[in-house]
């Protein structure tokens, strides 16, 4: 992917993020994005309440995933960093 292409997808990504944000929030925790690789995978890091949460792989894959992969089809997976 070229970076015009790269810039938009992350662009994406954060309004994508920014509508589950406050699902997180409520909670306690949050999500901040790190990366996107060039193969298309999300790379995210959970904070407070989240971060070490015995569900945040539920949270991750059923939720934040699930929720990118629907919004932006060419995202391919959704992993914690």
């Amino acid at each position: 992917m070229n970076a015009a292409e790269k810039e938009i997808l992350l662009n994406k990504v954060k309004i994508s993020l920014d509508k589950i944000r406050p699902y997180l929030q409520a909670d306690g925790g949050d999500i901040e994005l790190i990366n996107l690789t060039d193969n298309y995978k999300v790379e995210v890091k959970f904070t407070g309440a989240c971060a070490g949460c015995p569900y945040s792989v539920q949270t991750l894959k059923g939720g934040v995933e699930q929720t990118l992969i629907k919004e932006i089809p060419e995202i391919v997976e959704v992993v914690a960093v």
